[in-house]
């Protein structure tokens, strides 16, 4: 018993240790390496005061650092003091059908993680983003956000989570075989559920027709060779100054969607790029090959939790009485995440091999100083870190860095021209 939860802190806290170590190493390369690449951040990403990069990734990577070590230290006083097993034998003595029970169980669980998040989220809006200028949101909307967010977690999440017992409680063993195909259905779901529904309870959408942006996409499409009639613009303004766009969708249902800042930000050259490159994931087929790998690993995860969950001493680690599969699922979930946090590096070199396809299929139709232009303006905009340590990126980047993505891009045009000259 000893030895299982020797191994069980040592797993989560080792873990966390080794990523905070990481975060550490990253922010000595940036300050290390932004001061020699002053110039280069200067005249590219037009960052005037470097300084002010650095402090904002410092800044950021401390909060983070914090509310997760917090966190962390919260669930283990939950689990070692008693209060969890307390929690489940409430749960246990209500006589709920186990489909209830489940979802009692995880929402209550989910909306206490919401709850340990919440003083982080408020600082980091309102004191990290508002320092350096990205914050636009009110008080009174942040709380409406909250409030929003809360319903659609009850909403959704009490939905799959009695689906899912509803699947144990009928399939026994092979319920994690339900579950996976339950993940499955809800992905493919939510590419259309969560453009039309989701996502206009915190944002406009305003369809983009006619004048020099619409003809600016449409030449675009054009190029790609793509046909698409659902072309928004987002009121992301509202809330950051931040920039992106995104593309979602399948089929008839397909939609892209353009943050008003990034239009904002960006000349019509370079606006064009990003789009080309959003559209290339769907071209090039990125979306059905990120959605199969992520079936796969959440296969993996899921039989690893049917293991966990069969094991007596799951339990005994903190005295669970009865054995309930949901309190044995929520144990196994801790001791999967740094399993799955181990193995980013498999998923992001698909990613980042996706992403570098879909900048070369922007050079093809759009011309690559506007790609690189973009890439600049975007970085210098939101005080991206352009140098991440080699380690860290491993981890944690899914899009390669900058100077990278730039030298592969100028590589991709001049095969190009070579290749139109011969």
């Amino acid at each position: 018993m000893l030895v299982s939860q020797l191994v069980f802190v040592a797993l989560l806290v080792g873990t966390e240790a080794f990523f905070t170590a990481l975060a550490a190493l990253n922010l000595r390369h940036a300050e290390r390496t932004v001061s020699e690449e002053r110039e280069w951040l200067r005249d590219r990403l037009g960052v005037e005061e470097p300084q002010e990069l650095l402090d904002y990734n410092r800044l950021g990577t401390a909060l983070g650092q914090l509310q997760t070590w917090v966190t962390l230290l919260v669930v283990l006083l939950v689990l070692y003091s008693g209060v969890y097993a307390d929690a489940v034998a409430a749960l246990e003595a209500t006589g709920w059908p186990l489909v209830v029970r489940g979802a009692v169980f995880v929402l209550g669980a989910a909306i206490a993680l919401q709850t340990i998040a919440l003083p982080f989220d408020v600082v980091d809006t309102f004191v990290v983003e508002s320092q350096f200028g990205f914050n636009q949101q009110t008080l009174t909307l942040w709380l409406r956000d909250l409030v929003v967010s809360l319903v659609v977690l009850v909403a959704l999440g009490g939905v799959l989570a009695a689906a899912l017992f509803a699947a144990i409680d009928a399939i026994g063993g092979l319920w994690w075989v339900a579950a996976w195909l339950l993940f499955v259905a809800f992905a493919l779901v939510m590419q259309v559920l969560y453009p039309r529904v989701i996502a206009p309870l915190f944002n406009d959408f305003e369809p983009i027709e006619g004048g020099d942006l619409a003809d600016a996409v449409s030449d675009v499409f054009d190029r790609a060779g793509f046909t698409c009639s659902q072309l928004y613009e987002m009121d992301a303004s509202r809330r950051s100054s931040h920039s992106n766009a995104y593309f979602t969708g399948f089929g008839a249902t397909k939609r892209v969607v353009l943050f008003d800042t990034l239009i904002e930000q960006l000349s019509v050259p370079s606006l064009q790029a990003v789009l080309a490159h959003e559209l290339a994931h769907y071209k090039r087929g990125h979306v059905w090959k990120q959605l199969a790998a992520g079936t796969v690993q959440i296969g993996v995860l899921l039989f690893g939790a049917a293991l966990l969950v069969e094991a007596t001493w799951l339990y005994d680690m903190f005295g669970i009485a009865g054995e309930p599969i949901y309190a044995g699922l929520g144990v196994a979930a801790l001791l999967l995440e740094p399993v799955a946090r181990l193995s980013a590096p498999l998923s992001n070199r698909l990613s980042l091999a996706h992403e570098r396809e879909a900048d070369a299929f922007a050079v093809e139709v759009i011309e690559a100083d506007a790609m690189v232009e973009a890439l600049c303006d975007l970085t210098g905009e939101n005080l991206s870190n352009p140098f991440p340590h080699p380690l860290y990126a491993t981890f944690h980047y899914d899009h390669p860095p900058i100077p990278d993505r730039i030298k592969h891009i100028r590589e991709t045009a001049g095969k190009s021209e070579q290749t139109a000259q011969v």
